[in-house]
This record gives structure tokens, C-alpha cells and sequence, in this order.
């Protein structure tokens, strides 16, 4: 019974955390907008999502390098390069070699 109760513990607590969170969000091309904001793995990986704007994703690739992709409905389609976490504000990836940012406070 107590591992039982542990487990489900267990499961809902992995089911709140990638519960999607209303967030502000920022990218170069986009500015800013309110959005969701939905953690995707345990390495700092996410997702932003808003009505009239492309998905964006962020998968970590090793602590503070990650690769930058958007959703156009059917297919992830990645950018150019590699993102940097900003030691300035850790809720912003920037791209030095096109000079892209996307943030999510």
C-alpha cells in the first residue's frame, strides 16, 4: 500500500511540473507576448505556446547549450546554430551566430 501511495505520489508530481504555465515570453522575430510555458524534460528543455505566433522549443543539449526549433503545425523545423543561456537572465537563450534571442519569465 505505501509503495503503492509513493508511486502516485511519484506520478503526480511528474504530471504538475509538465503541467503548461502562463508566462511572458519574448523572441527577436516576435517581441513580446503572453504565452505557456511548459518544461519538457528535467534538463531545462521547453516549449512556448501562443494563439497567433509559431511554437518554440528549447531542447538543452548539456548545461547552458541548447538547440532551438519552432513547431509549423506538422513538423519541427530547427534553427540555425546554438542557443546559450544568458548568465544575464537566465530565463533568455541567445544565439551568437544570429543574433536570436527567446526568453520566458
Amino acid at each position: 500500500m505505501r509503495l503503492l501511495l509513493l508511486c502516485c505520489v511519484a506520478y503526480a508530481s511528474m504530471f504538475a511540473s509538465a503541467q503548461a504555465k502562463p508566462a511572458r515570453c519574448f523572441t527577436t522575430d516576435d517581441g513580446y507576448f503572453d504565452c505557456s510555458f511548459r518544461a519538457t524534460d528535467r534538463a531545462g528543455s521547453f516549449r512556448l505556446s501562443a494563439a497567433g505566433y509559431p511554437i518554440y522549443i528549447i531542447e538543452v543539449d548539456r548545461p547552458g547549450f541548447a538547440y532551438g526549433y519552432i513547431n509549423l503545425g506538422d513538423r519541427n523545423v530547427p534553427l540555425p546554430g546554438m542557443y546559450v543561456r544568458q548568465k544575464d537572465d537566465g530565463a533568455c537563450w541567445a544565439n551568437p551566430e544570429t543574433n536570436t534571442e527567446i526568453c520566458a519569465w
